[in-house]
């Protein structure tokens, strides 16, 4: 048999069945790996139909960071002949030699693969670096699928807070955590893994709420020392002015009650904040800690639909947290602080 392929390995033993681990030169990734035919429709494939547009994200972040990108293994089943050869002494170490006419076909790993290929039009010398490769024997369509949905089955998207948590990368990110850590009420009722916070949840804000209102502000990539001592200045005041927020630090209220019965730690009234912080963050001129002083005044709880109804509650008490709310909340806000409001934000009361 002549083989045209052959990869140092480590086999291993998953259900009673050898598969095989080993290094690709990603200029290799090209030539071995097949595009997996659509013809028939999905049931006629293993994977799912490749996503062109999450390529250029995935590409950018290898160019962007090339001296730090990381990738897990991709997945590949072998449709044809193969060996391995281990080496002397060993049993489980040595070469897979795999014949020219097998077909190479990825089982999970498809996009990265893709993204992987448009780096290197740009970036030839990314072609002599490695990924890992997973090989499983192909035993034909039906247990290709079922490999697929076996790997992804499980998988859990992580959240965006512990994503924010553990970006480098993002300076607004870095920023906002360093934001937070300096701010004791912000600190202590900050939850920097979940998205989502349960009732009973000692927290009352995520990781990922105080970011997306921060990128309200900051909207730009890049960030400054004096963009720094703006949100640090701004979540100061903001949370020292809060009545609720400070007699929850004396223990005069309980969080139960703050999140049951006022909107001030609600994802939309965040959100507001941000826009009102944006506010601030473009006109220098306005005395920002004296005017957030007003926030003191404010009426906060649910009942008061006055303010509230139609901007944050809706119909039956349910709450609203689209874009529009989120316009109406900080144009209350604004009212009663005494700021103007822009046309834009006139046009959004008359309607």
């Amino acid at each position: 048999m002549n083989f045209s392929y052959k990869f140092p390995a480590v086999r291993g033993m998953q259900s009673g069945k050898h598969y095989y681990v080993s290094m690709i030169p990603l200029n290799l990734l090209s030539k071995l790996f097949v595009v997996d035919s659509e013809v028939g429709g999905p049931e006629f494939r293993a994977q799912r139909k490749l996503n062109e547009a999450r390529i250029p994200a995935i590409k950018n972040y290898i160019l962007a960071n090339r001296d730090t990108y990381v990738f897990s293994a991709l997945s590949a089943s072998l449709d044809g002949e193969y060996t391995f050869r281990p080496y002397s002494g060993e049993d489980d170490i040595g070469i897979l030699e795999v014949n020219m006419s097998t077909t190479f076909l990825i089982n999970d790993g498809q996009h990265r693969k893709a993204a992987i290929e448009e780096a290197l039009l740009e970036d030839p010398n990314l072609g002599i670096e490695t990924i890992s490769i997973v090989f499983f024997e192909d035993s034909g369509l039906e247990r290709s699928q079922q490999m697929f949905t076996d790997l992804n089955k499980h998988a859990v998207k992580t959240s965006n807070s512990i994503s924010t948590l553990y970006d480098s990368r993002d300076p607004l990110a870095v920023l906002t955590k360093d934001t937070i850590v300096k701010i004791p009420f912000l600190n202590l009722y900050t939850d920097k893994e979940k998205d989502n916070l349960g009732r009973n949840s000692s927290k009352l804000f995520t990781l990922t709420s105080i970011y997306k209102a921060n990128k309200r502000i900051i909207r730009k990539s890049d960030v400054t020392e004096v963009d720094e001592h703006f949100l640090f200045d701004y979540w100061s005041a903001v949370a020292a002015n809060i009545v609720e927020w400070q007699e929850l630090m004396r223990k005069e209220i309980n969080k139960l009650d703050l999140r049951q019965d006022y909107i001030i730690c609600l994802n939309v009234t965040l959100a507001a904040f941000g826009r009102l912080g944006a506010h601030f963050y473009d006109n220098e001129a306005i005395k920002m800690k004296e005017a957030l002083s007003g926030l003191q005044k404010i009426d906060w709880s649910r009942t008061n639909l006055a303010d509230w109804g139609n901007r944050v509650i809706g119909a039956r008490g349910k709450i609203m947290s689209n874009e529009t709310a989120i316009w109406l909340t900080c144009n209350k806000v604004k009212e009663k602080l005494g700021i103007p409001l822009s046309k834009d934000e006139l046009k959004k009361e008359e309607r």
